[in-house]
């Protein structure tokens, strides 16, 4: 099982979004090769929900669908590189979508990276 590791400082964070990014409707993804010494068996992932996309009730469900995708695409292992840190920003379309279509579509996201 794969732990998942959160950004702490915000030079990191401006570091990893001035690199490689993907963008669909549903979530931008901002990713670099892993500059920080993360545990062997975890990634640096951290997910990002801005304040004018709703309430916290609304923040947090769109942070925990695109968190139980990513989780499910680490037990696939080729999908995401452990080598990398990446951002995740959650947009509003992702709170009314089927979990199928952010699967595939976060799939096709982390592709782009490898």
């Amino acid at each position: 099982m794969v732990k998942l590791e959160s950004l702490k400082k915000s030079d990191h964070f401006k570091f990893v979004l001035k690199q490689e990014k993907t963008h669909t409707d549903y979530f931008s993804i901002f990713g670099t090769k892993d500059f920080i010494k993360t545990k062997k068996g975890s990634l640096s992932l951290t997910f990002i929900m801005k304040k004018k996309i709703g309430n916290a009730v609304k923040r947090n469900k769109i942070r925990r669908k695109l968190r139980a995708i990513v989780l499910q695409l680490l037990e696939k292992k080729s999908v995401i590189n452990l080598n990398y840190t990446y951002i995740v920003f959650g947009k509003n379309k992702a709170y009314k979508e089927k979990y199928k279509i952010l699967l595939v579509s976060m799939s096709k996201s982390f592709k782009k990276f490898n």
